[in-house]
């Protein structure tokens, strides 16, 4: 029987994971800050990033489905042995690196830096490390772009976006992601390697918001503005302690594309995600009603 360690097991990326090792007949210790429940080949560690109680000495393989930063400075310091490592980074990255937003360009510089450590701490140990870089994620309503679209929409009835936001993009469904990496871990190919992981499906910004507005009941109205009055209604929402996290910069990237290769991983371990079709239930737990 393998064994996996996997960090972020209760969150978006690691709750599928879970389910793809158990089926897959993996015996896994799974680490969370909250109290659960042991299941059949599943035991649940208690702790973070910062220390977790309980660890085994080896495993078979290790998973990062948490903060890249956090992770690479603990298996810096950590004693458990592992022949392989998969990690979850971003493609903000790539696509932040040259952001007029400081902690935007804060973000790529860690994350960059988190993947070159990795990689290096993974050689001397004489295991191999594979990155994964998601794009935009959906599909589990625990996400900060498109979940946080379904949200203000679903609770005003309305949403506003510039006009001409017609940057591409490529949304990414969370199972796709959880299958990637259980995939790579076990492809020799990935070793030492970092890998983009766009969606099945290229299509402009504001498509991507009319699609996620078109699953939601009743409705949200799209309004499209002119950038100048975007700019006031978004100044307008700020003061009222609304959509606080949407910077100049994000909202300028929305006419820029964001386009990512997936032909890399579906060459080395079968990637194929697909087509975007949210659904009402994927962010039910985060609108509130309008009753």
């Amino acid at each position: 029987m393998k064994t996996a360690l996997v960090f972020g097991a209760s969150g978006q990326l690691g709750a599928p994971l879970l389910e793809r090792l158990n089926d897959a007949g993996w015996r896994v210790f799974a680490v969370s800050r909250q109290s659960h429940s042991d299941a059949p080949g599943r035991h649940w560690l208690g702790g973070d990033l910062a220390g977790v109680r309980g660890l085994p000495d080896a495993v078979d393989a290790i998973f990062s489905c948490g903060p890249l930063d956090l992770f690479a400075r603990w298996h810096a310091q950590a004693t458990i042995r592992a022949p392989r490592i998969v990690a979850f980074g971003s493609t903000s990255a790539a696509t932040k690196h040259g952001s007029a937003d400081d902690d935007e360009r804060d973000l790529a510089r860690r994350l960059l830096g988190a993947e070159a450590a990795l990689f290096a701490q993974a050689e001397l140990r004489g295991a191999h490390a594979t990155m994964l870089r998601p794009t935009l994620v959906y599909g589990a309503g625990r996400d900060a772009t498109l979940t946080r679209i379904a949200t203000l929409a679903g609770r005003w009835g309305h949403f506003l976006l510039p006009r001409r936001s017609d940057g591409l993009r490529q949304p990414v469904h969370v199972h796709d992601l959880a299958a990637a990496a259980f995939a790579a871990c076990t492809a020799a190919a990935t070793h030492g390697r970092s890998y983009d992981l766009p969606g099945g499906e290229t299509l402009p910004y504001r498509e991507m918001v009319q699609r996620v507005l078109a699953c939601l009941q009743p409705r949200p109205v799209l309004h499209e503005l002119p950038m100048p009055l975007f700019r006031l209604a978004l100044e307008a929402a700020r003061a009222r302690g609304i959509a606080t996290d949407i910077s100049a910069a994000a909202v300028e990237r929305m006419r820029h594309d964001m386009l990512f290769d997936p032909q890399p991983a579906q060459r080395d371990f079968g990637f194929a995600p697909r087509a975007f079709k949210p659904e009402a239930r994927m962010f039910e737990n985060s609108i509130p009603s309008r009753e």
